[in-house]
C-alpha cells in the first residue's frame, strides 16, 4: 500500500503540503463560505488521511475505502475545528479521521452487535470527540457516561462490544529480527505441557488398579461423591470405601 502512486484517482506522489499560516488563512476563509479555499484545504490535509490509513494495512481491506473514508473523517473535522482553541488542525483531525475508519471497519465486520450497543457506543464516541475538542484532552468514561446520562458499565460494555477484533498473527514488535506477534504474548493457563504431562502420567497410573478402584477414584474425585454415596452406588460399607481408597492412592503415588 505505500508503495501505491495511485489512490482514488490521486496521484499521492503529488499532494501539497500546507504550512500552518497557510491552512490558518485558508480555514479563516472556508468559515466565509469560501468553496474553493475548502477544497485547497482537503488536498493539502489528504497526506494525512494517508498516513492514517496506513494504521490499518493488515485489515485486508481494499486501500482506495479507506482512503475515502478517511477522506470523509477529514471532512467531518474541517467542519467541526475550531480555530479559536489554539489546536493544531493536525491534532484535531487524526482522532476523527481514525474514527471514522474504526467505524467503517466495525460496520463491516462479521461480528454482529445489537443496534441498541451500537447506538450507545456511537453516542459515545460522538460525546468523546466533542469533549476532546472543547476541552483538548482525553475524557474519562465517566465523563462520557455522565453526558449521556448512563451508567458508566452501559459505556464501557458498549466500546467493548465494537471493539476491533485482534488478529492473534499481528505483529506488535520487530528489532529486526523475527517479530513478536499477539499470540507469543497469549499464555494458555489450561493447556500447559505441564497438564498435559500430568494428565499422561496420571492416565498410565490409573491402568495399574483393578476396576473397583478406579470407579471408587472417579466417583470420589471426578463426579465429586462423598464416601458415602459411594458406599451407597456400589453397595460396601463407608469403611471399605475410605480403605479402598487409600490403598488406590497409595498405589498411583507410586507411579506419578
Amino acid at each position: 500500500m505505500t508503495n501505491k502512486v495511485e489512490i482514488c484517482g490521486v496521484n499521492t506522489s503529488k499532494l501539497p503540503v500546507l504550512s500552518r499560516e497557510e491552512k490558518n488563512k485558508l480555514f479563516i476563509k472556508i468559515k466565509n463560505g469560501d468553496l474553493q479555499a475548502r477544497e485547497t484545504f482537503v488536498k493539502g490535509n489528504l497526506r494525512l488521511v494517508l498516513s492514517v490509513i496506513q494504521r490499518f494495512n493488515n485489515r485486508g481491506e481494499n486501500v482506495d475505502d479507506l482512503f475515502q473514508v478517511g477522506c470523509i473523517g477529514l471532512i467531518k473535522a474541517i467542519d467541526n475545528f475550531d480555530l479559536s482553541q489554539n489546536v493544531q488542525f493536525s491534532t484535531y483531525a487524526v482522532p476523527m479521521i481514525i474514527g471514522e475508519i474504526r467505524r467503517y471497519l466495525r460496520d463491516n465486520n462479521s461480528i454482529r452487535v445489537s443496534r441498541s450497543l451500537k447506538d450507545i457506543a456511537y453516542k459515545a464516541m460522538h460525546v468523546k470527540e466533542r469533549l476532546i475538542s472543547k476541552n483538548s484532552k482525553e475524557p474519562t468514561i465517566s465523563e462520557i457516561a455522565k453526558e449521556l446520562d448512563l451508567p458508566k458499565e452501559d459505556v464501557v460494555f458498549a466500546l467493548d462490544a465494537i471493539a476491533d477484533p485482534v488478529s492473534l498473527f499481528e505483529p506488535i514488535y520487530h528489532d529486526g529480527g523475527e517479530a513478536i506477534y499477539v499470540m507469543d504474548q497469549v499464555k494458555d493457563t489450561k493447556n500447559v505441557d505441564e497438564n498435559w504431562l500430568e494428565n499422561i502420567a496420571l492416565s498410565e497410573a490409573m491402568k495399574h488398579l483393578d476396576e473397583r478402584e478406579k470407579h471408587i477414584l472417579n466417583l470420589r474425585f471426578f463426579q465429586s461423591r462423598t464416601q458415602m454415596e459411594v458406599a451407597e452406588e456400589i453397595g460396601i460399607s463407608q469403611a471399605q470405601v475410605s480403605r479402598l481408597e487409600k490403598s488406590a492412592l497409595k498405589q498411583l503415588r507410586k507411579y506419578v
